[in-house]
């Protein structure tokens, strides 16, 4: 938790991307809070990629 990451996420129109600070990962679900203070939400089931960014 608290480390910056960079996401990939499977979503109806294809893949959507998010980079942010991970807040948490409980019950299957991912919160990244991005640069401008908004907090998405990824459920585990649709995560395509993730990883650790510098920074």
């Amino acid at each position: 938790m608290g480390k910056r990451v960079t996401t990939r996420r499977r979503v109806p129109e294809g893949f959507r991307d998010a980079v942010g600070r991970l807040e948490f990962w409980r019950d299957g679900v991912l919160g990244v809070r991005k640069r401008d203070g908004t907090l998405v939400e990824i459920p585990q089931e649709t995560l395509a990629a993730a990883k650790v960014v510098p920074g």
